[in-house]
């Protein structure tokens, strides 16, 4: 009888996890809240199962768990500990490709205690980030040596030639996901000095990096950095930056859109409907009465200029346009802002996006030379088929739901991608769909 595997989520992410599944011989049911979403996965082959899924429905989301041999959560993070409870309750093994929050790893003893593993951070940032990293770091262990500085920085973004926006983005992942980490506080080390990061402040703290063969990115700072030490057996290393790539002047837009206050994930929600974007920007958001001018508020808050780029990339966005009305009925500023960039910011059919990965380690041996190596990723999304984003989100989580199912990974507890026993197959097997990572020792 073949193994069954329950997918909670059929976002944008989710397909190529689906048919990989399907396709290897597993019974695989997709759920989701809206129904239409799983039954257009489950078309794709008679394998694929789709069921109607309430994140809040208790019974039925153990009973899902319980039917199945391993549950994979695609849903918002903020789920994943409630998939992991049912799992720990029902001893069925877990994977999702998101980071360890704080909730998941307190349930490590649980999940230990239950005898399974909840495999997380397996998707490509996190995931083929650490696996590839993970492989250096052993490598230059196995020869005696350390590492003393490690630069790591990934984007998604559009392929150059459908870069076609004034703001150099589209989304190719959950829309509320993006704009909720730009939110997000970030710590990194350099030099030996610890760098602290408020959110507020994320898109002022930036530089540019060079990729060869694809042109010069702004890179900022993703996260915390600092918990990766000891994750990845770095003690005593001098700098460690993870970091996140976009186009030429994304920050100082972004940055601005922070000032304003689109990314506090915890703003008040407001009735929107029958209200412009210019009118909810003025009376929701800045206190202004419905006749100010909204384009010189906005430039004498965030001290621009007439011919700001920013102020001209906010035209674009509709903030100006009195006839542009809220594309969502309720919500906060970062609802509103969510909305507007969805109409405006998504991929059109046929278009293509673009996955850049980038490390740069500093090696030191016993005989005191140093050896500066390089592991750069260059991936595009396949011509009317499926983004990078949801190739390299969702693969090297599928070929670890496969190896816990064959019996290849029997780690328990709460985990990530670190062991050579996992990441050494998963990027073998990734290299053979083409996704690979392309390193150079200088």
């Amino acid at each position: 009888m073949a193994q069954k595997v329950m997918i909670f989520g059929a976002g944008l992410v989710s397909k190529p996890m689906v048919v990989y599944l399907a396709e290897n011989g597993f019974e695989v049911t997709i759920g989701n809240r809206h129904l239409e979403k799983a039954a257009k996965l489950a078309k794709l082959h008679p394998n694929i199962t789709a069921v109607q899924v309430d994140v809040t429905d208790d019974e039925l989301m153990n009973k899902l768990v319980v039917e199945h041999d391993i549950s994979v959560s695609l849903l918002p993070a903020v789920y994943h500990p409630i998939v992991a409870a049912l799992c720990i309750k029902n001893k069925k093994n877990m994977v999702t490709a998101s980071y360890v929050s704080p909730a998941m790893s307190e349930l490590n003893d649980q999940a230990v205690k239950a005898g399974i593993i909840i495999l997380n951070e397996i998707g490509v940032d996190p995931g083929i980030d650490h696996m590839s990293a993970m492989k250096i770091f052993d490598e230059v262990k196995d020869k005696g040596g350390k590492i003393v500085s490690f630069m790591s920085y990934c984007g998604g973004l559009p392929a150059p030639k459908d870069n076609t926006n004034p703001l150099g983005y589209k989304f190719s992942w959950a829309p509320k996901g993006v704009l909720i980490a730009a939110g997000n506080n970030a710590q990194y080390l350099r030099d030996g000095e610890i760098v602290d990061v408020p959110g507020k402040n994320l898109f002022s703290h930036y530089w540019l990096v060079d990729i060869p063969g694809m042109g010069t990115y702004e890179a900022y700072p993703n996260r915390d950095s600092l918990s990766y030490i000891e994750t990845y057996g770095l003690e005593g290393i001098k700098t460690i930056y993870r970091g996140t790539f976009r186009n030429i002047s994304h920050c100082e837009t972004w940055y601005s859109l922070a000032q304003l206050g689109f990314f506090n994930k915890d703003g008040e929600v407001f009735d929107t409907r029958n209200m412009s974007v210019s009118e909810f920007i003025k009376t929701k958001m800045l206190g202004l009465a419905k006749d100010d001018c909204l384009k010189c508020a906005i430039a004498k808050k965030l001290n621009l200029n007439d011919s700001s780029i920013v102020l001209k990339k906010f035209q674009w966005l509709g903030f100006f346009d009195k006839d542009y009305q809220v594309p969502c009925e309720k919500g906060a500023a970062i609802d509103v802002l969510t909305a507007i960039m969805l109409e405006k910011m998504s991929y059109e059919p046929g278009e293509l996006d673009l996955l850049l990965m980038h490390h740069e380690f500093i090696a030191e041996y016993q005989d005191n030379t140093q050896q500066r190596i390089t592991s750069t990723m260059i991936d595009f999304g396949i011509p009317n088929g499926d983004t990078s984003m949801a190739r390299t989100v969702s693969l090297p989580a599928a070929i670890a739901v496969k190896m816990i199912l064959d019996g290849k990974i029997t780690h328990k507890g709460v985990k990530r991608p670190i062991d050579r026993d996992v990441y050494l197959p998963v990027l073998a097997e990734l290299e053979e769909m083409n996704i690979k990572l392309v390193e150079r020792f200088y």
